[in-house]
């Protein structure tokens, strides 16, 4: 987290006092750099551009799940950053800040009636369709409106991507995709279907993946079956490899960005040039956690030191209806105080004010700690925010961008009269 780092015994985000910020808009708060989110972006385009894929060869697809806040995504999308959606509210995020639809895949296992509407509305570049009743339901969908949906198989290549069982999507057992035996049967259904188009073909085996090896052997099996397709003539115009690159939380050694697009385009080279006469075929990414994660902190204000017979608590303002991986899969997530004191540390559960025993966001952590003091909870710009809610009637937290010596709100703290707001009583 190169943007993160302290001076003068205070924590920054670039040029941005914490201290100022919670000053400012309060606490929790979550803080963005976007120097971060730029430098993380281009490690993706830079690896495209460095293997002659321009934005005709290759599209990176961030995957708005992780984080859908508008600042973020208009900042992506001014980088030529494409779009990975999972809902028809995500599209309309993605529209509001200024994305080009054309850009957007649309992936996710239950689209409604409404969402597919939506998207064939705004001309979305690509479903990722992911079962047999889906596709028919597209194709009257398409068909009642006059139009033809182009449509990528999303296929499941049984590859163990050795992650969180929770995040892994590329096994048997998993709900996503089409089972791998399969998929050929399912193209030639697509074939025989008047108002769809067949452009693609995407995988994604998980998330939080360090080893690039599961993702190399998912695309030695897509490519497999993209030349058995080639071959009943059903020929591909782009080939999506999926998101699931780690970061790093704790002491995690993630593969590196570019070293992995390299090998993989490597792989890809070979194979076009011997079985395809070098006929080149687009490459699409859907990283998100590698592109957000580290580019963001959630920023909490110490309520309480409880001082017990066999653990400490900092009980801090920020909980589990904020952040929701620790409670969720264990998550590990590091924890810096904005202000290094010259105190004797303790060993501290940081926890939250929430009515749950598993209300916790760091276990064990030795930290030199006054009450009222501020807490960094590191690596939280993925699947925080986005992941956040109500519970016990909690307004969720504001967020803010940094930007040089600029720290802008881009989302108002909610209010507890916000949360009842839609709510009415019975007359």
């Amino acid at each position: 987290m190169s943007n993160f780092d302290y001076h003068h015994n205070s924590l920054y985000v670039e040029a941005v006092s914490l201290e100022n910020i919670a000053r400012r808009y309060g606490t929790p708060t979550y803080v963005y750099s976007r120097a971060s989110l730029t430098q993380n972006f281009l490690a993706y385009a830079d690896a495209c551009k460095k293997h002659g894929r321009g934005s005709n060869g290759a599209l990176i697809c961030y995957s708005v799940k992780s984080n859908s806040n508008l600042a973020v995504l208009n900042v992506l999308s001014k980088l030529g950053s494409g779009f990975d959606i999972v809902s028809g509210g995500e599209l309309l995020r993605v529209l509001a800040a200024g994305g080009d639809p054309r850009k957007v895949i649309f992936s996710g296992v239950g689209k409604s009636i409404e969402e597919m509407r939506l998207a064939l509305t705004h001309d979305i570049l690509c479903f990722n369709v992911e079962s047999i009743p889906e596709l028919q339901r597209l194709n009257d969908v398409a068909a009642s409106m006059n139009k033809t949906a182009s449509v990528s198989l999303r296929v499941n290549p049984d590859v163990d991507a050795r992650t969180h069982p929770y995040i892994s999507t590329g096994l048997k057992d998993n709900k996503f995709g089409i089972a791998f035996e399969d998929a050929i049967s399912t193209y030639q259904e697509i074939a025989s279907l008047p108002h769809l188009q067949i452009i693609g073909i995407d995988c994604h085996i998980g998330s939080q993946l360090l080893d690039d090896a599961p993702l190399l052997e998912a695309l030695d099996k897509i490519i497999e079956l993209v030349d058995k397709l080639s071959d009943l003539g059903i020929d591909l115009h782009h080939l999506d490899i999926g998101g699931g690159v780690g970061i790093t939380y704790d002491d995690e050694e993630p593969v590196p960005v570019g070293d992995y697009l390299h090998r993989l385009f490597t792989r890809i080279d070979a194979w076009r040039t011997a079985k395809h006469n070098g006929k080149p075929i687009k490459v699409m990414f859907e990283p998100g956690r590698s592109i957000v994660g580290n580019a963001g902190v959630l920023l909490t204000e110490v309520q309480y030191l409880k001082h017990g017979a066999t653990k400490n608590f900092a009980i801090v303002d920020a909980a589990m209806n904020d952040l929701m991986r620790p409670a969720m899969y264990e998550a590990w997530h590091g924890v810096l105080p904005v202000k290094q004191r010259q105190i004797t540390p303790r060993v501290y559960d940081v926890v939250g004010p929430v009515c749950e025993s598993g209300d916790w966001l760091a276990r064990a952590r030795t930290l030199a700690l006054e009450q009222d003091d501020l807490l960094a909870i590191l690596s939280a710009g993925a699947y925080g925010m986005t992941m956040a809610s109500n519970y016990n009637s909690r307004g969720r937290p504001a967020e803010v961008l940094v930007d040089g010596d600029k720290a802008i709100l881009i989302r108002k703290r909610e209010l507890a009269t916000d949360l009842f707001a839609l709510e009415s009583i019975p007359q």
